[in-house]
């Protein structure tokens, strides 16, 4: 902090110690009509000057006036109010966010539209933490696709989830100061389920199944591939030599690489034997020439002339999973199969296995009698 002179020849302001002018070299001690200036620095680094007069009293009372200030942190310059932004043009800007950033972008985006008519006409700085609560409430009561079905919590788990990353990005934009959705907790979801298909529902379901649909659920059985896998599956990522996929699309942005059986390796090799050489993508819809997005409506379809009851596209991969634990794979190679990145994720299916740890210890049993003598203890009596 310090006292500055304002020069009243050049107007330079030099330090009140300064006995001459250090840009034109006008004695300052003889001039008259000078003007005081005070210096100092905020906590945040930046300089600050202030012009106060020609009382050298009232400079020095001002500048330990800022001094007080900036003791009491009153000074730091503050924080400009963020835009104001209402949630559904907001909505839209996220939106575009995930097409470009988001492997989930089509379930997020459906989400997102689901939250606006909720949301859309209030402000973002507006949104409070008990209005997601009230939102959570009414979803939780009010089923908009089967009103007579309660809300499962995994999907309002996901929609607060998608709000948190919402505000998460709005405060990262310059939009939002704080994360109203932070606090609100999720629920518990119960993830046990786990339905797959039997040998004789698997055939029963592949007779019902036909072209492009047979093609996809056999890829799906064969190799575990998430829905999402299957439909951004390429040419280039099929192996025919060595007999193998390279998963690079992963869920979990971790390629692995998928061995193919004999039915998978002869239905892909049918599949590119008759496919366009410009085709890029293996399942191409004939209707679109694009990939497809889903076959939610055929495999429906198919379900219902198979008599296959609550089971799911994504079932299928359980079933690929299932049957190879019950088969007699390890753990960890069904965890590399899958592309799970943690192995919690995989013991779901160690039930299925019942024996496996029976014939862990009767390993470890043979190992002893093979490399040592055995010593049995007399067996004495009371």
């Amino acid at each position: 902090m310090a006292l500055l002179i304002e020069c009243p020849n050049c107007k330079y302001r030099n330090s009140e110690k300064a006995s001459t002018c250090r840009k034109c070299g006008l004695d300052l001690k003889k001039a008259k009509e000078k003007i005081y200036w005070i210096e100092y620095y905020t906590k945040d680094g930046k300089r600050k000057r202030e012009r106060v007069g020609q009382w050298r009293k009232l400079a020095l009372d001002a500048l330990a006036k800022r001094k007080v200030e900036i003791a009491e942190n009153k000074f730091l310059d503050k924080a400009k109010e963020p835009p104001k932004i209402k949630f559904k043009e907001f909505a839209k800007e996220y939106a575009k966010w995930v097409e470009t950033n988001n492997k989930g972008k089509d379930r997020k985006i459906r989400l997102l539209n689901g939250l606006i008519p909720y949301f859309g006409d209030k402000y973002l700085h507006e949104i409070t933490t008990w209005d997601i609560e009230k939102y959570r409430y009414q979803r939780k009561t009010e089923n908009r696709k089967s009103p007579n079905k309660p809300v499962k919590p995994a999907t309002l788990n996901r929609e607060i989830a998608l709000l948190k990353h919402l505000f998460s990005k709005a405060i990262e934009w310059g939009f939002l100061k704080e994360n109203p959705a932070k606090p609100v907790k999720l629920f518990k979801e119960n993830n046990k389920r786990l339905r797959f298909l039997s040998e004789e529902e698997i055939n029963r379901l592949l007779s019902v199944c036909d072209g492009y649909l047979r093609d996809i659920v056999i890829v799906a059985l064969n190799t575990g591939m998430r829905k999402g896998e299957i439909f951004n599956l390429k040419w280039q990522d099929i192996d025919f030599e060595l007999k193998l996929i390279h998963v690079a699309d992963s869920k979990n942005y971790e390629s692995r690489d998928i061995p193919m059986n004999d039915i998978l390796y002869e239905t892909l090799k049918t599949l590119k034997e008759k496919a366009d050489q410009r085709q890029e993508y293996v399942f191409i819809n004939p209707k679109t020439n694009k990939p497809y997005d889903d076959v939610k409506r055929s495999f429906k379809t198919a379900l219902k002339k198979a008599e296959i009851e609550d089971f799911t596209f994504h079932d299928l991969r359980h079933t690929f999973a299932s049957h190879l634990v019950m088969n007699g794979v390890d753990l960890m190679t069904v965890k590399e199969l899958l592309g799970h990145k943690d192995i919690k994720m995989t013991m779901r299916y160690s039930h299925l296995s019942p024996d496996h740890k029976r014939i862990a210890v009767k390993r470890m049993e043979n190992i002893i009698k093979a490399k040592s003598k055995i010593i049995k203890l007399p067996v004495t009596g009371d």
